[in-house]
């Protein structure tokens, strides 16, 4: 059991106070500054930069546009996302996929549901690579329910350990999903920082009650405990801790 001395300080990014944004096709939740939405309290955390919890309806997306110097990745949740880019990748991820892009020195792209009648949603995240200029690049994964069921899953890392995706990002990012009495936890070294999103269902973390939305930044190492999920799939960002 967790003392008050071990449990790492942590402040709550509340999904009912994330930016919104409803554009008929395209509904989104910004829990840092993004587009129209600017908070000067929530411009990123770390290397993490934006976190947008997207729905497409069918047939729509996003057409092509530009992109330079961020990692950026969609995580998938319910339905399928269809991409294609100036360098000539083109795929479709299903839920439970992830799908990732090195924008580096440029790269133009396109993201649409492939469906007519089904919504796709998932997470849009861009991280801040650790040098800029880098040649663009394009990977895909795609994790099994097994893999990350009750447990934290590797999906992202820069040495691509455990058959993650390559990030050039100082950050790790883990994926979990948790019902009923599962537990998971996670050692958060010295020099680190951790920000925890809970994409869908309800999750406690280190004794506090997480919700589909909520954003959880933890400041300083230490344990952090992952119980009694309720239906619970979340994102674990181990991140390199860049400010003083």
């Amino acid at each position: 059991m967790q003392t008050q001395s071990d449990t790492p300080r942590t402040i709550l990014r509340p999904a009912e106070e994330r930016g919104m944004a409803d554009h008929g096709w395209l509904r989104s939740a910004h829990s840092f500054s993004f587009a129209s939405y600017h908070d000067p309290r929530h411009m990123g955390f770390e290397a993490l930069r934006v976190i947008n919890d997207d729905e497409v309806a069918g047939g729509a997306g996003f057409p092509m546009h530009p992109h330079a110097d961020f990692e950026i990745f969609s995580y998938v949740l319910d339905g399928a996302l269809e991409h294609k880019d100036s360098l000539g990748n083109g795929s479709v991820v299903r839920a439970g996929g992830v799908q990732y892009m090195t924008a580096g020195t440029g790269v133009t792209h396109s993201e649409f549901n492939p469906s007519e009648d089904e919504k796709v949603r998932f997470l849009q995240i861009w991280l801040l690579p650790k040098e800029r200029g880098a040649e663009p690049g394009y990977q895909t994964l795609d994790v099994a329910p097994e893999e990350k069921d009750g447990r934290l899953a590797l999906i992202i890392s820069a040495d691509g350990r455990e058959g993650s995706i390559n990030t050039l990002a100082p950050a790790e990012v883990y994926a979990a999903t948790l019902d009923g009495d599962q537990e998971t936890s996670f050692s958060l070294r010295k020099g680190r920082r951790a920000w925890v999103q809970v994409a869908r269902g309800e999750v406690t973390v280190n004794g506090e009650t997480l919700r589909r939305g909520d954003g959880l930044a933890v400041l300083e190492p230490g344990e952090i405990v992952l119980s009694d999920g309720h239906d619970a799939e979340v994102l674990l960002f181990d991140l390199e801790r860049l400010s003083s």
